[in-house]
């Protein structure tokens, strides 16, 4: 932010490079391959009851390689079956992949039955893709028991690789995978590595800027095989944090943006935004001029999910001790449209469960004294000043009017079951949100949040540059100390959750890699938090 960066990762520069060894691949060997027509896979996303988002990206020529604004263009056939042979079509169709979308192709499925699994591929210049897998989401008046989800967020290609992806495609459980932000990282090599230097090398080597620059680095990502078997198992619903564009991105700007050297914002956010939509498999909201990425999703009577986005909207962050400025009604996180569409779906929501796609904390918090290194490490994490504050003003904490607009609206309407499922801050936590944090128990809870830790993006010991768990551990217990609304954290592990919804309750399973970077990294599961339906608390499962 400005000359006094509260970037909780833009610190960290480093120019040593770390020789990786190569990932092992989970698709067929020729998805990847020089030559191969689908080298970045397919997927899928956004499931209605009767539709489905499905997206690839075709190479028709060695030369029309992403960014270059080269190829020629080409018809692409898709079709859309009931079973993995491919021999019962339900839907098909053809469509023309050109430079103009950089060859990606994006068709919105429709006519399609509810709680159904499809099989989906798609052909082109005599080859054809690996067949996907994806399933529309339950008819709207539907008795659903359950729904179980993968979330990630913040999956940085060199700080690691993508062991937690790769577990989630050995999963058969699962109904969708939820981002929540940071799919991407903009920055140059070196920009944000964790504590073992630069894993993998990112493409192009600078900082990403130009429309080309932002589809080269999505392109890079989806060459890896764990991402694309992810992505070919089950539909994904995301969303954008900052990294999409730039560190600590709001309306007019960013942290990590020079206009003297990078041009105006607005362009380079447009870039960011044009590259997002054609790599990534979501249907944009409103209209042809309105288009926006905050969007809701149905799942029968048991619940909707409200996809926030939590940059395109929000006033400029303002250092964390500027409190007048912090708790100012004339800032926003949300912007006052995506705020009324928020507030007015919870409270007029007819499903049991209200679950919110939240990019970056809304739990209050305050920062506890610490011994200097993980005071420095911490305050970094948190993008707040070096000396400690008692809040972070990039998440939530920063935009106090937004916030209380939105929990004295649950409040007031006595809306029950409401769960925000959080990126963004590369730890994991469970937490009641508080009517008064001040006041807290006795003051009571309006909602719960539940957050996820990174894919790979660093976190307390890799700042710190120490083994997981012990430095972290002393923090963890100082912020439930004086955080009593925070029920659970940890600070140093990286991986994926598992979040379930059950008429009986809200549950997210947290499940942590041995090693991120290790290509072939185990996992193990580190806790579970459940919501138990009308309670607004969270408690081990």
């Amino acid at each position: 932010m400005s000359d006094h960066s509260l970037s909780r990762r833009g610190f960290l520069r480093t120019s040593s490079i770390a020789a990786g060894v190569g990932v092992v691949a989970t698709l067929p060997a020729r998805a990847n391959a020089a030559g191969a027509v689908f080298r970045h896979g397919v997927a899928s996303g956004d499931p209605t009851p009767d539709a489905v988002i499905l997206w690839t990206r075709l190479t028709p020529t060695d030369d029309a390689i992403p960014g270059s604004g080269q190829g020629p263009d080409a018809a692409v056939g898709w079709a859309v079956s009931t079973n993995a042979a491919m021999s019962s079509t339900v839907a098909s169709g053809t469509v023309t992949a050109s430079a103009a979308s950089d060859h990606t192709v994006k068709i919105d499925v429709d006519g399609l039955l509810p709680d159904t699994t499809y099989f989906y591929r798609f052909t082109a210049v005599g080859q054809s893709s690996p067949v996907g897998t994806t399933h529309t989401a339950p008819a709207d008046d539907a008795d659903v028991e359950q729904m179980r989800f993968g979330v990630v967020s913040c999956s940085n290609w060199e700080s690691g690789y993508f062991g937690a992806y790769r577990h989630l495609a050995q999963r058969t459980d699962l109904d969708a995978i939820i981002h929540l932000g940071d799919y991407i990282y903009e920055y140059k090599t070196g920009g944000f590595a964790g504590k073992y230097g630069v894993i993998r090398t990112h493409d192009p080597v600078h900082e990403i800027v130009t429309l080309a620059d932002y589809r080269i680095r999505h392109a890079q990502y989806k060459t890896d095989p764990d991402l694309q078997a992810a992505h070919l198992g089950v539909p994904w619903i995301c969303t954008w944090d900052d990294h999409e564009s730039a560190n600590d991105a709001y309306d007019g700007g960013a942290e990590n943006h020079q206009p003297a050297t990078e041009g105006d914002w607005a362009t380079r956010k447009a870039n960011s935004v044009q590259a997002y939509y054609e790599w990534m498999p979501v249907r944009a909201a409103g209209s042809s001029t309105n288009r926006h990425l905050y969007r809701r999703l149905r799942f029968g009577t048991l619940m909707e999910l409200s996809m926030l986005d939590l940059r395109t909207y929000r006033s400029k962050q303002v250092m964390p001790y500027q409190g007048r400025e912090v708790d100012s009604p004339n800032r926003t996180i949300t912007g006052a449209e995506q705020m009324s569409w928020l507030t007015g779906g919870l409270v007029s929501s007819p499903t049991q469960w209200k679950i919110v796609g939240n990019p970056v904390m809304i739990t209050p918090t305050l920062i506890p004294p610490l011994d200097p290194q993980t005071t420095e490490a911490l305050t970094q994490l948190l993008g707040l000043p070096a000396a400690g504050v008692s809040y972070n003003a990039d998440p939530w904490d920063g935009y106090t009017a937004d916030r209380a607009r939105l929990l004295d609206a649950l409040r007031t309407n006595n809306i029950d079951n409401t769960v925000f499922i959080t990126g963004d801050i590369h730890s994991s936590w469970a937490c009641d949100l508080p009517v008064d944090a001040a006041n807290y128990p006795a003051a009571g809870t309006v909602a719960t949040e539940l957050v996820v830790t990174s894919v790979t993006s660093s976190n307390i010991d890799d700042l710190t540059k120490t083994p997981e768990h012990t430095v972290g551990r002393v923090a963890e217990e100082a912020f439930k100390a004086l955080n009593h609304h925070v029920k659970y954290v940890d600070l140093d592990t990286h991986g994926y959750g598992v979040f379930e919804v059950s008429k009986t309750a809200a549950r997210m399973d947290h499940w942590y890699l041995t090693a991120k970077e290790d290509p072939n990294s185990g996992i193990y599961l580190g806790a579970s938090y459940r919501v138990e339906s009308g309670s607004q608390r969270v408690t081990p499962a």
